[in-house]
């Protein structure tokens, strides 16, 4: 029962963020970005089996494996926002072409690491997607929040001289 709903849990996530990626959105940079990917993690990480005991070894290289893959996307994913500022000083984001392209990678890594822990027949966790969901959230915001603080640095010089 609780993979069916981590599965829910991920699906609404995916689902909400994949919605919101592609509509404006004004940029408040002293947003709690990083409560949703916690609240994942802390979810994730409260399975016991989220290492696969009969091959902990393999289980643990496959999830570092796939944190490391999350990482590098969330930041690539991180880069693909076009943000721009508007006449009132405000940044605004949106996710362009190759925000789609960046979901359409991670989509075929985490598919071929789920295909490669089927392989080496490691159980893998629902939670191991969601801690991996919240690692990729996570960097994707530290990335978009640290691109929109440098884009306002000029812009708040300005308006204090």
């Amino acid at each position: 029962m609780v993979g069916l709903v981590n599965i829910l849990v991920i699906l609404a996530v995916v689902a909400l963020i994949a919605r919101r990626q592609f509509q404006a959105r004004k940029i408040d940079t002293e947003r709690r970005f990083w409560l949703l990917p916690l609240i994942l993690g802390a979810l994730a990480l409260r399975d016991p089996h989220l290492i696969d005991p009969a091959h902990k070894t393999a289980a643990i290289a496959l999830l570092a494996g796939s944190v490391v893959v999350v990482l590098a996307m969330g930041s690539v994913w991180g880069w693909t926002v076009r943000l721009w500022h508007e006449r009132d000083g405000s940044i605004w984001a949106k996710g362009t072409a190759a925000t789609v392209a960046a979901w359409a990678g991670l989509i075929a890594m985490r598919v071929g690491l789920y295909g490669l822990g089927s392989a080496l027949h490691i159980h893998q966790s629902s939670n191991a997607l969601l801690l991996t969901l919240g690692v990729l959230l996570l960097t994707r915001g530290v990335v978009v929040n640290w691109r929109a603080r440098a884009l306002d640095a000029p812009h708040s010089l300005r308006a204090v001289a």
